[in-house]
């Protein structure tokens, strides 16, 4: 378990330095050397908390995108945001997807797996399955569903 979460990290870090790698240069090139330089650190740091948030707290961290660029936006011209945004929105849409697909497996969450039911409202089901089974106790009567089909 301890390879799969340096493992998940290690990709965290990437997803942040991607996103980060590709918006640099839009910082604000009117600002001084020594603001650029400190916006660039600004930027970085926020990618990186962005991206641990999301690894460490995926349920509850409603909008990454839109709190990271909120975050960073005040570093670029207005004529770069638009780039930024959609960059951000990205960037963090690939992180988002990743970190689904490891809740999905159960390698996430402490190696948990969730049931495979989804709610009324269209979202999974956060329930523990039973031992050996797909599906929580709310939901069983669909597992029997599925085997009979």
């Amino acid at each position: 378990m301890d390879d799969h979460i340096a493992q998940l990290r290690s990709c965290m870090y990437q997803y942040s330095r991607a996103i980060y790698r590709s918006i640099k240069d839009l910082i604000d090139p009117y600002a001084s050397k020594g603001a650029q330089l400190e916006y660039r650190r600004a930027v970085l740091s926020e990618c990186e908390h962005t991206m641990s948030r999301l690894a460490e707290d995926p349920h509850y961290f409603a909008c990454p995108d839109r709190a990271l660029f909120a975050d960073i936006r005040r570093y670029f011209p207005i004529t770069a945001q638009a780039q930024v945004a959609w960059t951000v929105r990205e960037g963090v849409g690939a992180a988002t997807s990743f970190i689904e697909q490891q809740i999905e497996a159960g390698l996430l969450d402490g190696g948990i797996a969730r049931c495979h039911a989804t709610t009324r409202k269209g979202k999974a089901c956060q329930r523990t399955p039973l031992p050996g089974r797909d599906y929580c106790p709310s939901h069983q009567h669909l597992e029997h569903a599925t085997v009979a089909a």
